[in-house]
């Protein structure tokens, strides 16, 4: 069984290969597929943005697509960056640019009020069928400093309580078991199968 990821981040690609090992999945990425495609996410929501995703690479090939759109919300600053993770401060501004304005942007917030979740919205679109999307969460707060080596993104800020470390000193396994990915690939999959 073969199915398009419709994005361009490798870091995604591998994390969801990862999850799917072992399984009939086969995930092939936009560059597998050779499709260079500039999507428009003009969504207001993260389902949005991952159906936009989806449809238009499904339009595109006539497959099966599956898409994703995630981030980070913080709650202390009313939700942001939220969909708009990947673009804040600019897309080809680094993570450590980021990550490090975020932790200048609460130095002064109290523990209590630091709290934060990943959000992912998994879109899978199929020719002539509705898009199906589900949604994942991992809540948790904002550390103080940039901390571990794995994950990618605003892993090194997300600071998972009953861990006790950040999202980036998790094992992949570990993070893959309890991520907002993890969650919403899981009930993605089962959609799949099901189609199967």
């Amino acid at each position: 069984m073969k199915i398009i990821m419709a994005t361009g981040n490798a870091n995604k690609v591998k994390e969801i290969r990862q999850m799917l090992e072992g399984s009939d999945i086969e995930v092939l990425s936009l560059k597998d597929v050779q499709i260079d495609a500039e999507i428009d996410e003009n969504g207001t929501t993260f389902e949005e943005n991952a159906a936009i995703k989806a449809e238009t690479i499904c339009k595109l090939t006539g497959q099966m697509v599956m898409a994703d759109d995630s981030g980070l919300e913080i709650d202390a600053l009313g939700g942001e960056p939220g969909i708009h993770s990947s673009r804040f401060m600019g897309e080809d501004t680094s993570y450590d640019i980021k990550n490090a304005a975020l932790l200048e942007k609460l130095k002064e917030v109290p523990e209590e009020k630091r709290t934060a979740r990943f959000v992912c919205a998994v879109a899978i679109a199929r020719p002539d069928e509705p898009t199906k999307i589900f949604r994942g969460t991992f809540e948790g707060r904002i550390a103080h400093e940039i901390k571990g080596e794995n994950g990618f993104g605003y892993d090194p800020i997300f600071f998972v309580p009953e861990k006790g470390c950040t999202s980036a000193e998790l094992s992949p396994e570990e993070k893959n078991s309890m991520s907002h990915r993890g969650k919403a690939l899981k009930l993605a999959v089962e959609e799949i199968r099901a189609h199967i």
